[in-house]
């Protein structure tokens, strides 16, 4: 296995990574009340994620149960609020994902939007910028091409830009930044499924990571916020705009039995990561944040099998500044995340 490592400007060829060995634990049996005192990589005999038999098969893929909804935090609720419903497109006749919307706890005039994601059904791509993470050479990058619109269920924007994410990127064989122990970290293997968690810890590098997405720390970890948030901060989880603390922020989650949650929505920090936990995440971490650039978009074409397109696609909260052609977009600079049918 080679990597490039990179900076925005240089691309400086390293020697080939030969004690690369390291696997990632499953997560999906990871249990909300079971801490870790281990803080070392993950052992090299580590089994690598099972990989899943494509839907062009003709084999059916299994899936996750559906979500359970979720209670509001604040009484009496509105309509509708909690509840799930499908969105974007079927995969094998199986919806993949599933949004709703709560009410923060602590800024109870809007509404967070929170997406349940199947990664059985789905494979994951991470698209990389000329901005974020830097660089002119990135075969995966907007505008989402016609051909991988053709299973395009859904995207969401990546973290911060790489001076404030205090962790590496990886992609497509370029290293941009180290990858840091300790840090949160969107992890996307060979087969395309996806997982996260604190690196060193939960997930590490093996010759099936294809890609690795980190951000600060973990704001959730053992199916719990973790200790030393406060309703105030507006730096320490990411510089707020005008020092604003309820301003869109955005994060990502896993569940005990490996689905992804992702919710978005003007709060504060404290109030991501009450929602990421009821939820159901044990793990996760913050995305990007500030008006400009938190996006969810599913995609739902007239046949399952139709093109992607940002007139079929839908914004996870009606606050959302982009739009579902923010990913279509040519001078989009910044990474992002697809997730496609199997």
């Amino acid at each position: 296995m080679r990597f490039r490592l990179l900076s925005v400007a240089t691309v400086v060829t390293v020697a080939t990574v030969a004690t690369v060995s390291v696997v990632a634990v499953a997560l999906a049996g990871t249990r909300a009340t079971t801490k870790s005192s281990s803080t070392q990589p993950v052992a090299a005999s580590s089994p690598t994620p099972k990989v899943r038999v494509p839907a062009t098969s003709g084999v059916a893929l299994s899936t996750l149960p559906s979500p359970t909804n979720l209670a509001p935090f604040i009484l009496p609720a509105m309509a509708g609020e909690g509840v799930y419903h499908p969105a974007g497109r079927t995969v094998q006749g199986h919806s993949a994902i599933f949004t709703t919307t709560i009410r923060p706890l602590d800024n109870g005039i809007t509404v967070a939007g929170v997406a349940w994601i199947d990664p059985k059904l789905l494979t994951a791509r991470l698209y990389s910028g000329s901005l974020s993470p830097g660089g002119f050479f990135w075969k995966n990058t907007a505008p989402v091409s016609h051909s991988a619109a053709h299973t395009l269920v859904a995207a969401f924007s990546g973290g911060f830009l790489l001076k404030d994410s205090h962790g590496g990127y990886l992609s497509e064989g370029h290293l941009v930044a180290p990858l840091v122990n300790g840090a949160a970290s969107i992890v996307i293997y060979r087969n395309g499924s996806i997982t996260l968690g604190q690196w060193g810890r939960d997930v590490a590098m093996n010759p099936n990571v294809v890609a690795v997405r980190q951000n600060l720390t973990l704001l959730v970890d053992h199916g719990a916020p973790v200790a030393g948030l406060q309703t105030t901060d507006v730096a320490r989880w990411g510089y707020s705009l005008n020092n604003q603390i309820d301003t869109p922020r955005s994060g990502l989650g896993i569940t005990a039995n490996g689905a992804l949650v992702y919710v978005e929505g003007q709060m504060n920090i404290v109030d991501l990561a009450r929602i990421l936990v009821r939820a159901g995440a044990v793990r996760a971490m913050v995305l990007d944040m500030n008006p400009l650039w938190p996006v969810f978009a599913t995609y739902q074409p007239s046949t399952p099998t139709g093109y992607a397109t940002p007139g079929n696609g839908r914004i996870l909260t009606p606050t959302m500044q982009q739009t579902p052609a923010r990913f279509f977009d040519v001078k989009y600079s910044r990474d992002f995340i697809t997730l496609s049918a199997r």
